[in-house]
């Protein structure tokens, strides 16, 4: 590894291409590797490691960028969705959109949202509201939280925004669930999503 230096920060910033397969970039924040020409979001520059060679990068566990493919590697669709699903399941009660998971994990929205589904069978966003309902049922049977407080705790601000998606996605009110959920020893099922 390297340090960054003013010539390196300039090829980033200016995606030069010149710079390819002279050295790498991984994202800190972001745990990806890219090579300078890279036309993902800029990094800041405190978070940026340099490598002579991608393959220092991927022995520290960075991932290849999906949008600059460094160095020719290129994770299977599986496992890059399957990251995308582990840091959903980590991430899940923050602003998640598209255009932010695109950036993440350097790719287009477009193609992210295609690959997504394709191998999962449900959109990020389903996904996501899969994720929350499944963490707000949990909570509904396991704390006294109120109704608001689950739906702030899962990423929903408005509660009767969250009621709504919950009975879409239950088959009944939060309350309801929760009533049953207690009634019947904790076991309450109901909906897709137990």
């Amino acid at each position: 590894m390297e340090t960054i230096n003013d010539e390196m920060w300039r090829a980033i910033v200016e995606n030069d291409a010149s710079y390819d397969g002279k050295f790498y970039y991984a994202v800190k924040t972001t745990g990806i590797v890219c090579r300078p020409s890279c036309k993902s979001r800029i990094p800041n520059k405190e978070h940026v490691r340099i490598f002579a060679d991608v393959r220092q990068a991927l022995k520290e566990q960075f991932r290849p960028c999906k949008r600059c493919k460094p160095g020719g590697e290129l994770l299977p669709d599986e496992e890059w969705v399957q990251q995308m699903v582990r840091w959903i399941d980590e991430h899940f009660a923050e602003n998640i959109t598209l255009q932010l998971l695109a950036d993440h994990f350097h790719s287009s929205p477009y193609h992210l949202h295609r690959t997504f589904k394709r191998i999962r069978g449900v959109t990020p966003a389903e996904y996501i509201l899969q994720v929350r309902m499944r963490q707000a049922k949990r909570e509904l049977r396991t704390t006294d939280k109120t109704v608001t407080d689950i739906a702030a705790s899962v990423g929903i601000p408005s509660a009767a925004h969250f009621a709504t998606l919950f009975q879409k996605t239950a088959g009944c009110t939060p309350t309801q669930y929760r009533r049953t959920s207690r009634e019947s020893g904790g076991s309450a099922e109901g909906g897709i999503l137990s």
